[in-house]
């Protein structure tokens, strides 16, 4: 396998530094530059609590680099990883380009405990696959407490994880190939998801209840004191 170049693939959007702090969370840490410390609290005000991702047997460690950093992007805040097939990836600085810490991961041991896990949060589960009875992304409401669950690169989800789904959907193709790479279509799919969740204004308040949030805050905080 050839080397892949450093970050060539990767698209960077600036976004201009938060004016005020997003959330009450006081004065700015003396090892910490202002503008800092308010991109962590505006992300922490634009976390969706009640939207999840499931990865089952993702084999290539930059596909799963890719679909973390994309859940970052969109306020995902919870990723279940699920390996009863393929051993699970090394999810480095370098190859997550760190997308990882900033995301809560959960290792799941089976189909069966990872939906538990998900329904107890009050998840409605989309799982990704081709049947008669798959729905395209717009007819799936994504303002409503959902989880998104994707499959292996080349066996896509075991028969389980499409069976126990509360629905399945799939990415209608226009073109002679008839897939898409798996860190592309979570790409998809999400930012189908941020567009419902923005036109509904929930990106506009902070969704993570003041425990929820502080306890993030707190721990990043103190990683990047260490970090200092």
């Amino acid at each position: 396998m050839g080397h892949r170049p450093k970050h060539r693939y990767i698209v960077r959007t600036p976004m201009p530094a938060p004016a005020e702090p997003a959330l009450p969370a006081g004065p700015v840490p003396p090892y910490m530059s202002r503008r800092r410390y308010y991109r962590l609290l505006a992300t922490l005000a634009r976390r969706q609590p009640d939207l999840a991702v499931l990865l089952e047997n993702l084999h290539d460690p930059y596909n799963v680099s890719a679909v973390l950093r994309t859940c970052d992007a969109v306020g995902v805040g919870a990723v279940h990883l699920l390996y009863t097939q393929e051993e699970p990836p090394e999810l480095s600085r370098k190859v997550s380009s760190s997308a990882h810490k900033w995301l809560d991961l959960h290792w799941q041991p089976s189909p069966e405990q990872a939906y538990a896990a998900l329904r107890q949060a009050g998840l409605r589960i989309y799982a990704t696959g081709l049947r008669e009875d798959a729905l395209p992304p717009h007819q799936v409401d994504w303002t409503q407490p959902c989880a998104l669950v994707l499959g292996n690169e080349n066996r896509g989800l075991s028969e389980a994880a499409l069976a126990q789904a509360d629905a399945v959907i799939y990415i209608p193709m226009r073109g002679m190939v008839q897939s898409v790479n798996v860190s592309v279509a979570a790409a998809m799919l999400l930012y189908e998801a941020q567009r419902q969740r923005q036109e509904a204004g929930f990106y506009d308040r902070p969704r993570l209840p003041e425990p929820a949030w502080r306890a993030l805050l707190e721990r990043w905080l103190e990683r990047e004191r260490q970090r200092k």
